[in-house]
């Protein structure tokens, strides 16, 4: 069975890489997806690989939250009453989970290739959040659709690429290895966009579009399968440049969007890299 229909297919690759859009999928209550099954990954992951936290977040926040003290595979069997929010990142680890994203990516490969060449650095994440739920602004460096298979949630998306909504120096502080949290302001709100998702809808989120989430009344899962680009890492080198010359008194232009290649830049930061011998 196929997840993504000819007409999905189509739309995607009309919209891909620049433009948030909804698709369908039919991947259903997949059961590598369900919590029990989840918790049991949760517990086989290495620590790194587990982010979880309070749900009833503020959408700005300064730092880490605090943690909630109960174990990761009670916090999922029980995530209708613990009020948490947790990510189990780099599910690839497993096998199951890795040829779970193989075949979801493989059914878009073509629409991707087409637009942004070869996939890199393919990787999948699970989100699992209790009843009203958030996940507070921020942003990532990876292009993105979120299936959204049990409970449901909105997403509200910002423009990708405006320093309004996430400043060129949060942008540089990020690719140089700080954190990605942003400023949150009630008057941003005007230039977002909602996404309202249900089971069986997906959500293309382009590489670094800012945005923030809103669980539904009932406990969520969703499915993030990632993908990265020649074209992507280009920005990132390049932001990562422009930390160097603001660090030395200049006042960098922000990089290009696609198809902007960024390219003298994005070496100029690679060189840097490798003279200090982090290449």
């Amino acid at each position: 069975m196929t997840v993504f229909s000819p007409t999905d297919r189509a739309a995607f690759a009309a919209n891909y890489p620049e433009v948030p859009h909804k698709l369908e999928h039919r991947l259903g209550r997949h059961p590598l997806l369900e919590l029990d099954a989840l918790a049991k990954l949760a517990e086989a992951l290495p620590e790194s690989s587990i982010e979880y936290n309070k749900a009833d977040l503020p959408l700005g926040i300064d730092g880490k939250p605090d943690p909630t003290g109960i174990p990761i595979g009670e916090t999922i069997r029980r995530i209708e009453q613990t009020g948490s929010w947790a990510a189990l990142k780099n599910i690839e680890q497993v096998p199951e989970y890795a040829a779970l994203l193989a075949d979801l990516l493989a059914e878009i490969q073509p629409e991707i290739e087409a637009k942004t060449g070869r996939m890199l650095k393919t990787q999948a994440f699970v989100f699992i959040t209790s009843p009203g739920g958030v996940t507070p602004y921020h942003f990532d460096p990876e292009h993105n659709i979120l299936l959204q298979i049990r409970g449901s949630k909105v997403m509200t998306q910002f423009p990708a690429g405006d320093a309004i909504y996430a400043p060129d120096e949060v942008h540089e502080t990020y690719h140089t290895g700080g954190g990605r949290e942003l400023v949150w302001r009630d008057e941003l709100l005007a230039g977002g966009r909602e996404f309202a998702l249900s089971p069986g809808d997906a959500l293309f989120v382009p590489v670094m579009a800012p945005h923030f989430v809103r669980n539904g009344p009932e406990p969520s899962v969703s499915l993030s399968i990632t993908w990265r680009s020649e074209w992507s890492f280009a920005e990132a080198d390049a932001r990562a440049f422009n930390a160097v010359l603001r660090r030395i008194g200049l006042k960098p232009q922000s990089t290009g969007r696609w198809p902007h290649g960024n390219r003298a830049k994005a070496l100029g930061w690679r060189v840097i890299r490798k003279l200090r011998g982090q290449a």
